[in-house]
């Protein structure tokens, strides 16, 4: 089989993973539903793997198929660069971009800038997706990341950018206030119920607690309540179950309209690192560099920390 011939397998291959059906991806390639089957059963022949199963409504990858595609994507990915980079003609952003968001900060603070870029850029497909996890910015073929947490020491093959930290107050109802007073000082901070955030394995995230010109110190603590999304565990405070810490950008509306009040100012701390994490390999590209210099504008928290 010739190198083309595997190509054009592989191309068919992601349509219909993208689209979900046979008929929608046959559309999408202008070819019939019967070759874009054939191609498909030929692809599963010759790597002796079923890569969609065909038992529900809507067609779903395997778990080989899952793997095998996320190789594919970052081939045809690299394909594309490479002929983009060969032509001194194509200038305009254009063409698919991948991009993973943390989910809560996703939703709230990215979201609108990258619908404005979005409509900006009308020849460029976002793929975007939302996740808490740390993707691998190669391995998962992404081409920028929004990153909240970890270090600096990035592998050589991933650019990055920091663009700030986040800021950390301790919050608490007005009428949680009311029933059980408000901490003076850290020290008060254990006689009062927590609301933790909290993670799959069963770990919960420590408060950061800096007094002074006192080091910073991570305090680990019993919650009355733990969630393991952020916005629930803001609910659960403006509905006076207990208090919390915070990162500024994910309460400054409940701040604004009172619903939330920052109990210990004094205590306001940093917070986790935001970074902006790319491939090297694709930071030239029209696309990624349009993408990077809207967020490095959008998207800065706390720029001076």
């Amino acid at each position: 089989m010739s190198a083309t011939e595997r190509l054009k397998g592989l191309e068919t291959f992601v349509a219909v993973a993208d689209a979900g059906s046979f008929t929608a991806a046959a559309a999408r390639l202008h070819l019939t539903n019967s070759a874009v089957g054939k191609a498909i059963a030929r692809l599963e022949e010759r790597l002796h793997k079923q890569l969609f199963d065909r038992s529900a409504r809507q067609l779903t990858l395997t778990d080989a198929g899952a793997t095998f595609y996320a190789s594919c994507v970052r081939m045809l990915d690299e394909l594309a660069v490479a002929e983009r980079a060969l032509s001194d003609e194509d200038t305009l952003p254009g063409g698919r971009l991948r991009i993973d968001l943390p989910a809560t900060f996703g939703r709230m603070k990215v979201l609108a800038p990258l619908l404005e870029f979005a409509a900006h850029y009308p020849h460029i497909t976002p793929h975007i997706s939302f996740t808490d996890r740390f993707v691998d910015v190669i391995e998962d073929g992404m081409d920028l990341v929004v990153r909240i947490g970890g270090d600096d020491a990035w592998p050589a093959a991933v650019g990055y950018r920091h663009l700030g930290n986040e800021e950390l107050i301790f919050c608490a109802a007005p009428a949680f206030i009311a029933r059980h007073g408000a901490p003076q000082r850290a020290a008060d901070l254990p006689a009062y119920d927590a609301i933790l955030y909290g993670r799959a394995d069963g770990s919960t995230q420590p408060w950061r607690i800096q007094e002074g010109a006192a080091p910073l110190a991570r305090q680990h603590i019993n919650g009355r309540m733990v969630f393991g999304q952020a916005e629930s565990q803001v609910a659960a405070v403006v509905a006076g179950l207990g208090l919390a810490q915070f990162p500024t950008w994910l309460v400054e509306q409940q701040i604004r309209d009172g619903s939330l009040v920052n109990i210990l100012p004094q205590l306001t701390t940093q917070g986790l690192p935001l970074h902006l994490l790319w491939q090297r390999s694709r930071e030239h590209t029209p696309k990624v560099q349009a993408l990077r210099a809207h967020f490095e504008a959008t998207l800065c928290i706390n720029p001076q920390a």
